[in-house]
C-alpha cells in the first residue's frame, strides 16, 4: 500500500511565515525611515553650510551685483534677474540650477534674510526642518547655535 504524498503547506505553516515577516518588519521598517530622515537632515545641513550651493550661489551673486538680495528679493534672484535696468546689466546669473533648488528636502522654499538677525553683516539661510514650523529644534540654520558647539 502506497502512503499518499501531502503537497503545499498547512494553514499554521502559512501564519508562521506570515508572523516571522510581520516581526522583522516592525524591527527594520523604523530603522529605514530614520536613515531617510536622517539623509533628508544632512542634505540640508549640506545646502546650508557656508560651502553649500546657496553660500556658493549667494558669494556669486555679492561678486556680481556688490551686495546680497534684500528683503523680498530673497533667494529668487539667484535664479530670476532684477526688474531694474541697472541691475539686470550687472546680474550675470542664474547662480542656481532652477527653483527646486531653493527647496528644502521637504518640499517647502528655505527661509532667507539679509541682514541677518543673529548675524547683522551677513545673511541667514534656513530650514524648518521636518516638522515644517519655524522655530522649533527641528530647524536647520546656516548660523552656530551653542549646540553645535
Amino acid at each position: 500500500m502506497r502512503r499518499q504524498v501531502r503537497s503545499g503547506f498547512t494553514l499554521f505553516e502559512v501564519l508562521l511565515v506570515i508572523a516571522i515577516l510581520a516581526l522583522l518588519a516592525a524591527f527594520v521598517v523604523p530603522r529605514f525611515l530614520k536613515v531617510g530622515e536622517r539623509a533628508k537632515t544632512d542634505t540640508a545641513k549640506s545646502a546650508l553650510g557656508r560651502s553649500g550651493p546657496l553660500a556658493t550661489a549667494l558669494d556669486l551673486y555679492y561678486q556680481a551685483m556688490g551686495k546680497y538680495p534684500e528683503g523680498e528679493e530673497g533667494l529668487r534672484m539667484l535664479i530670476e534677474p532684477p526688474e531694474e535696468e541697472e541691475d539686470e546689466k550687472k546680474w550675470t546669473g542664474p547662480y542656481l540650477k532652477d527653483v527646486e533648488s531653493l527647496k528644502d528636502p521637504w518640499g517647502n522654499e528655505y527661509n532667507y534674510r539679509f541682514p541677518g538677525e543673529i548675524d547683522e553683516d551677513n545673511y541667514e539661510i534656513w530650514s524648518n526642518g521636518p516638522d515644517e514650523e519655524e522655530g522649533t529644534e527641528d530647524d536647520i540654520t546656516s548660523w552656530k547655535t551653542d549646540e553645535d558647539e
